[in-house]
Formats: structure tokens, C-alpha cells, sequence
């Protein structure tokens, strides 16, 4: 059996996945429990910008939203450190999963949230119970348990190699992968 899952897990896919959605995909568990799992893809941006989507004012605050995943790609989701942020949901630490939208947006608005501390995805991942263990013991994913609170701090561009690497190990070797091994 593969690392426990649990919320704020980490899962970085396979060099070689295959799956659009997923390909080189770094994704944070938000919640696992006996009705499945949800994530969010944290190295998939969008053309979007938060201001296209949101009521705040850009001029202070606005951000490219990422592509949480192929689920409800109409649905807004945020992860922070805003451990005061009514009904926001711990995932680790110091990272936490929604909360108070309208009372968020005040807070946007008023400057109080910076941009290095959320971020914003359109859609979501989920997987029915069982399913992700499954593709755990197929290695289609490999498990961090310990950096979900460096995530906000991360580059994206990067996220998927830099987390390999520091994983060291076999991890190590895997971040190296060229995208296409036929250029090997």
C-alpha cells in the first residue's frame, strides 16, 4: 500500500502520465474522507484573472487563476493562510481551504490579503473512494505529507520538478525526465 493520504497530502504525478489534466501536475488533497477525495492542481494556470471572475478591485489585488482541475471548471476554489477567515477549513499547518467568500472579498478589497498568501483555482480534482489509492498502487502518483505549507511560496513554473528534487532519492533522478523520451 502506497503513504496514507490525507489532507494536505501532496501528489506529484509520474514523469510520463499521459493525462492532459494531470501531466507533470502537482496536487494538494483538500479533503479525504469515506466520500472520496478533492484537489486542487496547483501548476496549471488559466487566461483568466481573478478581477474577470471576482467583484474586487484590481488596481490592489488581482492574480491569474490556475486550473484546479477538470471538475466544475465553473466553480471558484482558494487555498490560504488566513487562519482568521470564518469557516475556512484547515488543510495543514498553516494552509486552509475556502471560508467566508464575502467577508474574503471585503478583506481583498480593504488590502488586508496579500497575493502570497492565496491563491485562486477554477475547478477542482476529485476521485470516487478507493479510486485514488488505486492509481497510488499503480504509480500514477507519488506522496509528500510534508510540503503543504511551502506551497503558496513555490514557483509554479517549477513546483513539479523543485518538490521531486527535494524529495531526493529515486524522486530525485525522476524530476531530470525530458517531457518527450524519445529526446532522451
Amino acid at each position: 500500500m502506497a503513504k496514507e493520504i490525507q489532507k494536505g497530502s501532496i501528489l506529484i504525478s509520474e514523469p510520463f502520465l499521459g493525462d492532459p489534466n494531470f501531466e507533470r501536475s502537482v496536487v494538494v488533497i483538500c479533503q479525504h474522507d469515506k466520500d472520496g477525495t478533492v484537489g486542487l492542481v496547483l501548476n496549471r494556470v488559466s487566461a483568466l484573472q481573478l478581477s474577470d471572475v471576482v467583484d474586487i478591485n484590481h488596481e490592489v489585488f488581482d492574480m491569474t487563476l490556475a486550473v484546479g482541475g477538470p471538475m466544475q471548471p465553473n466553480t471558484l476554489h482558494y487555498i490560504h493562510r488566513l487562519p482568521n477567515l470564518p469557516d475556512a477549513q484547515p488543510i495543514s499547518a498553516n494552509l486552509f481551504w475556502g471560508g467566508d467568500f464575502e467577508e474574503l472579498t471585503r478583506w481583498i478589497n480593504q488590502g488586508i490579503v496579500l497575493q502570497d498568501e492565496i491563491r485562486f483555482f477554477v475547478g477542482y480534482s476529485g476521485w470516487s473512494p478507493g479510486q485514488l489509492e488505486e492509481e497510488i498502487d499503480k504509480n500514477v502518483w507519488f506522496v509528500n505529507n510534508n510540503a503543504a505549507n511551502k506551497l503558496l511560496t513555490l514557483n509554479i513554473d517549477t513546483l513539479w520538478r523543485d518538490i521531486l528534487k527535494e524529495m531526493g532519492g529515486k524522486y530525485k533522478m525522476y524530476a531530470n525526465y525530458p517531457a518527450d523520451p524519445s529526446l532522451n
